[in-house]
């Protein structure tokens, strides 16, 4: 298959958004038409072995851990309580929705909702966590069509559902859209915060998340980070000057973290709701944009670790995992430490980093700009490292690389139940193009299995995590839906 038939191929499937949003049965996603001969299964069944850490604490204006956010929690530590699939003949069902179901929450029957984001229309959905069905479907402002379709997470991408099973979601339109569930099941907007007056024209938000007094705060593409009374919407905004591509984390002690192309911060709300910089540190960068990330600069959310940290990457080369002293005033130097992964001229991420404990899982993605990099067999550049903060907290060294594991750009997750890191990975196949979900030792690194989900440009994650629902099974946002895969113990 030629390159100009793979990427006719993308616009068929991929971005097949012209046909609707898709039926309420659940529809398979089509597969890729070139045969395969890569194998359906490596590997064999996991055996449990929990990881204990402590809790990350509950946000009370959040659905609870770990189904409130993309990132599972508050803290952003991507981690989960609750097993997800061991490998047992695994099966997988999926749903075609014409678009990217990638943030997946979890309401309180155990419902899955997400915002499914097409290249013209995001749409607010509710499934059915086994057959898939959708239930509900809520249109979102439309978003504008260019070339940055695939790596462009405003208007939806990321969004948090509340305590009240409410999705607050930020649209395209520079509003903060707080919808709420009907009977049905439906939906219905329950509260438009207008924030017009903060973010300009030409801006995007990018992320909402409140914090422990329930104030919403928000950033935007053009380093704008506000906070929103939730009673009478009044807007309070702060002007970084430095964009910002990706979401933020915010703690119980009242702390807002955000990574920009150039700097970390620590902000704080005034007694007003103003926010404020408490701390900034300028992180590593080489300036450089490199294939696999949306910006020049950090490509992850920050991870919140414990009592004392948070974590994040930089844009050196090769790139460093950074740990900072979060605290708002800190005696000595506020970096613990940093710790180069991956190869130079081949190392970045796009993802937020695992936080178990002192442990941090990277993934590199060096090499995916987008479905074209993967398509006709194409892969990504591989690694998947573990690096553990010094047990005296002075310092941060290599607890395991995985040198052989690619994970073009899929968030992954961690099974504090069973001990198993997923991902979802990419191999050469000559010219098909195979994803498999993967698990692999949290201790070691090693890979324990790895499932083949499915094949072609529509079972692609695109950014999008790998989720763990309540009864073991693992969900996978993919470029034409959203995919479910399960153990099949006998």
């Amino acid at each position: 298959m030629s390159r100009p038939r793979t990427v006719l191929a993308l616009a068929a499937a991929a971005l097949a958004v012209i046909v609707g949003a898709g039926a309420a049965t659940a529809q398979p996603i089509p597969p890729d038409p070139v045969p395969t001969d890569a194998p359906q299964y490596v590997g064999a069944p996991a055996r449990p072995r929990p990881f204990w850490v402590p809790r990350a604490p509950q946000n009370p204006f959040m659905a609870a851990n770990p189904g409130s956010n993309i990132h599972d929690d508050a803290y952003m530590t991507d981690t989960y309580r609750r097993t997800g699939p061991l490998g047992v003949d695994p099966s997988s069902t999926s749903t075609f929705q014409a678009g990217e179901c990638a943030t997946l929450t979890f309401d309180q029957q155990c419902r899955l909702e997400s915002v499914c984001v097409t290249p013209t229309t995001p749409y607010l959905k509710l499934f059915d966590p086994v057959t898939l069905e959708e239930l509900a479907s809520y249109a979102l402002p439309d978003r504008e069509v260019g070339a940055g379709t695939f790596s462009d997470f405003s208007g939806g991408g990321y969004f948090y559902l509340d305590q009240k099973d409410r999705a607050v979601v930020p649209t395209t339109s520079r509003h903060l859209f707080v919808i709420r569930q009907t009977a049905g099941p439906g939906f219905e907007l329950a509260r438009d915060y207008d924030l017009t007056g903060a973010v300009p024209s030409g801006d995007k938000i990018m992320s909402a998340i409140p914090d422990w007094r329930g104030r919403l705060f928000f950033v935007t593409q053009q380093g704008v980070v506000g906070a929103v009374d939730r009673r009478t919407g009044k807007v309070r905004a702060l002007d970084l000057g430095e964009g910002i591509a990706n979401s933020f984390a915010v703690d119980d002690s009242g702390g807002v973290y955000v990574v920009t192309t150039r700097a970390m911060y620590r902000i704080d709300a005034t007694d007003t709701g103003r926010p404020r910089v408490t701390w900034r540190t300028v992180y590593p960068n080489s300036g450089v944009q490199k294939p696999g990330q949306v910006s020049a600069g950090s490509g992850t959310t920050p991870t919140v670790m414990g009592k004392r940290w948070v974590a994040i990457t930089d844009n050196a080369d090769p790139m460093d995992v950074v740990v900072y002293r979060r605290g708002a005033h800190v005696r000595g130097k506020r970096e613990v430490c940093r710790v180069p992964v991956f190869e130079k001229g081949a190392s970045d991420t796009e993802n937020s980093l695992i936080a178990a404990g002192r442990a941090l899982v990277v993934t590199n993605n060096y090499g995916y700009q987008g479905p074209v990099q993967t398509s006709e067999g194409a892969v990504t550049t591989p690694g998947i490292t573990r690096v553990d903060v010094d047990r005296d907290g002075h310092g941060c060294h290599v607890a395991w690389e995985n040198t052989e594991e690619r994970s073009p750009s899929a968030v992954p997750k961690l099974s504090l139940a069973n001990g198993l890191v997923y991902i979802v990975a990419k191999d050469p196949a000559g010219s098909s193009d195979v994803w498999y979900l993967a698990a692999l030792d949290f201790r070691t690194g090693k890979l324990a299995y790895k499932y083949r989900y499915g094949t072609g440009p529509g079972y692609n994650p695109n950014y999008a995590p790998v989720s763990i629902g309540r009864h073991g099974e693992a969900y996978v946002g993919v470029l034409g839906g959203l995919v479910r895969i399960q153990d099949n113990p006998g």
